[in-house]
């Protein structure tokens, strides 16, 4: 059998850096030469960054991706690296409309989800995505058009086919394809966010496919963050039989290289009408002593959200042109890990902790916030608000929730005003269970221009830090986040004695009935059948369903789950549906008089 050493080359891109990215595929080449490879292969839409959303419908973006495409080409060859077939994932247009007989309306300008091949200083074959997805977070059958042929790019005597991402998660297509082509290599470009526990349904999809392709399958992902999407890599070969060849790390740019025994292509392949065949090299690899590649081993369950969290921060940052933070801290949970976080992902000099203790603070939140600045050597100052909320309340006559929501507003005044003074990133500190049922207040804690744990739920958050501080500890060194903030009840402390089980369920029962009415959909008789009181029920769900509006405002956050709120959840701010109640239910639940939209929640606020 044919020898063929193919590198993948997992990195990090940003949409619309044209010369950074292709920069960056140079560089990537170079060592994947350096290392002997045959074959190098680069993610979905590398050249341009992923996802382009609505940039794919500029004719000016589409026309210099097409020009970047082809200087890259050149470059590669002026680097040494004409010979090397690489293959780059970029943004192209069709000259006609493939698929006319499709329902629906056509992008202006036909823009299309494509893989180029480049060797000797130009593009030698392109090939266009088939299936574009229009869920969750992809909204790609809007913005392209779909390609209906399987490219064939024959390299040292072996058939190489292309596919990108959503190619390999439906059946048939490119994969049915690849079989009938009789090619040895299927490779696929990817730009797959991450989401909890993906990693093991990739695998087996992999594994199904390339059994079902009769072809070794190479899977190359991005890494990195994209606003609120975060590439965690993972890259993949898989032999037809099931055997996995090799596997790429998590959350970290890097070459995955792997030598391959593969059938050598057919004299005369056969024909087909949705086939194209394109030669680069045709002679055998001379034979070579194989090496090892590498399998390295998924992270566990929570350093692996940690990991995508620290990623989903940094790069939002960075790639933003920022480069330090600031955010409140309480001494609460929430805050504390917003700032382990934030240090991990920008160093203790990038991040910069206020305390901004109210007459309600007590003295054990004041020390807790004091001690995670010292435990992590983040900047920290103190800002009493009490004097502002004071002068405010002399001119303003507020009273009840109203009052309490003002101290969040003001500490959210605070940051936002030191972030326009002095340059920082404003990071809210809210987790998915509070925005789920609008427990932050709108202009108060919810300020910000980034939200590291808005995808997290409460239960994980105690999970997370408690996982962060395990693990300083098993590396010698100071966990960061003191117990006495993991451990004590949490609370807004906008009055005296306050705590969030005021007015929520405890947060084990909250989070279990949003996983089920946020992610899984289920309607109310379906959260009955599951043993949830009525009551409970009615109440979190008329919370949730009444909060859309402040959900609407707030800043983006990464994404961890299958449901994120905002890309992936969007329903009407104005709608007049509830659920159905069934005959047992309960009265309807007793909520704050001021919890419908255009309110704020009792009990909300405060840098968590």
């Amino acid at each position: 059998m044919p020898q063929l050493r193919v590198a993948l080359a997992q990195i990090d891109a940003c949409v619309g850096d044209l010369e950074g990215n292709a920069g960056a595929v140079v560089a990537w080449a170079g060592r994947a030469a350096a290392a002997g490879a045959h074959l190098a292969l680069f993610p979905e839409m590398v050249l341009t960054g992923y996802p382009v959303e609505d940039l794919a419908l500029r004719s000016s973006f589409v026309e210099a991706s097409r020009r970047r495409l082809g200087a890259l080409a050149a470059e590669l060859a002026a680097a040494g690296h004409g010979e090397l077939p690489v293959v780059v994932g970029y943004l192209d247009r069709a000259e006609v409309d493939t698929r006319p007989h499709l329902l629906g309306g056509r992008p202006r300008g036909l823009p299309q989800n494509r893989a180029a091949v480049l060797h000797g200083g130009r593009v030698v074959a392109a090939y266009a995505k088939h299936h574009l997805p229009n869920y969750g977070v992809f909204d790609e059958a809007r913005i392209f058009v779909p390609g209906d042929e399987l490219v064939v790019v024959r390299v040292r005597g072996v058939d190489v086919a292309i596919a990108i991402c959503e190619d390999l998660w439906q059946e048939g297509g490119p994969v049915s394809l690849t079989r009938e082509a009789g090619a040895g290599l299927l490779a696929v470009l990817n730009g797959s966010p991450y989401e909890r526990d993906k990693d093991d349904v990739r695998l087996e999809l992999v594994t199904r496919r390339a059994a079902q392709a009769q072809a070794t399958l190479a899977y190359v992902n991005l890494v990195g963050g994209q606003d609120e999407l975060v590439f965690d890599g993972d890259s993949l070969v898989v032999a037809p039989g099931g055997e996995l060849l090799a596997r790429g790390p998590q959350f970290r740019e890097d070459l995955l290289v792997v030598d391959l025994d593969l059938p050598a292509a057919a004299a005369e392949p056969a024909a087909h009408p949705h086939v194209r065949r394109v030669t680069v090299s045709t002679e055998p690899v001379a034979g070579y002593e194989p090496v090892a590649a590498p399998h390295h081993e998924p992270l566990p369950a929570v350093a692996d959200v940690y990991a995508a969290l620290v990623t989903g921060l940094r790069d939002y940052v960075r790639k933003n042109g920022f480069r330090s933070v600031v955010l409140g801290l309480s001494g609460g949970i929430d805050s504390a890990l917003v700032a382990a976080l934030a240090v991990d992902a920008l160093g203790p000099g990038g991040v910069h902790g206020v305390s901004l203790p109210s007459g309600y603070s007590s003295e054990h939140s004041k020390d807790d916030a004091a001690e995670l600045a010292r435990r992590t050597g983040l900047h920290y100052r103190v800002v009493p608000i009490a004097p502002m909320v004071e002068s405010y309340l002399a001119n303003v006559a507020l009273t009840g929730v109203a009052e309490e929501n003002l101290q969040a507003r003001v500490r959210g005044t605070t940051l936002m005003g030191l972030s326009n003074q002095e340059g920082h990133l404003t990071l809210a500190t809210s987790n998915k269970s509070e925005l789920a049922v609008g427990y932050s207040t709108l202009y108060g804690d919810s300020v910000g221009g980034f939200a590291p744990l808005k995808d997290v739920p409460k239960t994980l958050v105690w999970e997370l830090a408690r996982w962060r501080n395990a693990d300083a500890a098993s590396r010698g060194e100071v966990p960061p986040i003191p117990e006495s903030s993991i451990t004590k009840p949490p609370s807004a402390e906008l009055r005296p004695g306050q705590t969030d089980q005021d007015s929520l369920p405890d947060y084990a029962v909250l989070d279990d009935i949003l996983d089920d009415y946020v992610e899984g959909d289920r309607g109310r008789a379906e959260l009955l059948a599951q043993g949830f009181d009525a009551g409970v029920v009615d109440a979190v769900t008329t919370l949730v369903d009444r909060a859309e509006w402040k959900r609407r405002q707030f800043a983006p956050g990464t994404k961890i789950s299958l449901k994120a709120f905002g890309r992936d959840r969007r329903l009407p701010i104005t709608s007049r549906w509830r659920e159905p109640a069934a005959p047992e239910a309960l009265a309807p639940p007793t909520l704050p008089e001021d919890a419908g939209i255009g309110a704020e929640q009792t009990g909300t606020g405060g840098a968590r």
